[in-house]
């Protein structure tokens, strides 16, 4: 996903995908762990998705702060 992508997106749709991604690592985590890991690539992309969907968020509200 991409960072212009997610800046297009409103904060509700945001903390979905969030919500959406971290359900994706834990089921990847655990699959790991239980030796089926068949897409070892995957842990890397998720983890950079919602590394780049906090950082929109973190911008968003310091933005926020700064209109005050």
């Amino acid at each position: 996903m991409k960072a212009k992508e997610l800046r297009d997106m409103t904060d509700e749709g945001l903390a979905e995908e969030l919500l959406k991604l971290r359900r994706e690592q834990f089921n990847l985590r655990m699959q790991s762990a239980t030796g089926q890991g068949a897409k070892p690539d995957q842990h890397g992309k998720v983890r950079k998705d919602i590394a780049r969907i906090k950082t929109v968020l973190t911008e968003r509200a310091s933005k926020k702060g700064d209109e005050r």
